[in-house]
């Protein structure tokens, strides 16, 4: 990651109040968060339920942020257009959930998004090697996917920065993004090896001075660790 880049970041709506997500998207907003990040879990894929995208269009008229749809979904190519139509400018698919990787990705650009490949903590590089000519993001996992709230695996900090070094060597365009228990006390080891953008739910949620300023901190710690 540049020193010069600034780094975004994407909330998880995991932890907001799913009765009032118009609000919870505004205070998102005023809060200064770059993106929105919908976790759409179904159950098979991961061990969890969450939302479908009549959700997300529904909510897509409440917030000017960019939505990204994070599909922990088997089949996610079944999916895709309807995420796109629903709102979503970036859709990330999982590399594990998809037969078809490479075709999958086309049809998110097909459909005039853009495409994010993500990866579990367990999955190698090797898997997105041969297309990344086609990615706009790689999604590294940092907890197993599933359940919000978990702690941060250290173990996966090489693989964020083997990812920045194939992106720099294949795809210079391509943003680097870390999911999973992402805080202020784990933040500055995904930027050091090369996170841009970064999820966090719980931490950003709960933050004792309130999201206004887990934001500020979260960019200062960035700029601190890439100094």
């Amino acid at each position: 990651m540049a020193a010069d880049l600034r780094l975004e970041i994407a909330p998880s709506i995991l932890p907001a109040d799913f009765g009032r997500l118009g609000e919870e998207l505004q205070s998102l907003e005023d809060a200064g968060v770059d993106r929105i990040h919908w976790d759409v879990m179904d159950g098979v894929f991961v061990p969890n339920l969450t939302i479908g995208y009549p959700i997300i269009a529904d909510c897509r008229r409440h917030s000017e942020l960019p939505f990204e749809a994070h599909l922990m979904i088997v089949e996610p190519e079944r999916y895709v257009k309807a995420y796109i139509e629903a709102g979503c400018e970036l859709v990330t698919v999982h590399a594990e959930a998809t037969t078809h990787l490479h075709r999958t990705l086309s049809l998110i650009g097909e459909e005039g998004a853009r495409a994010g490949v993500a990866l579990n903590p367990a999955t190698p590089l090797s898997a997105i090697e041969y297309v990344m000519d086609l990615v706009d993001v790689v999604l590294i996992m940092t907890v197993n996917p599933g359940f919000g709230g978990q702690r941060y695996l250290t173990s996966v900090e090489p693989k964020i920065q083997a990812a920045a070094a194939l992106r720099d060597a294949t795809n210079p365009a391509a943003r680097i993004e870390v999911d999973g228990g992402v805080s202020t006390d784990t933040l500055a080891g995904c930027v050091r090896n090369g996170a841009q953008i970064v999820v966090s739910g719980s931490a950003l949620f709960s933050y004792p001075g309130g999201r206004r300023e887990a934001v500020d901190t979260f960019h200062r710690l960035a700029k601190e660790a890439l100094a």
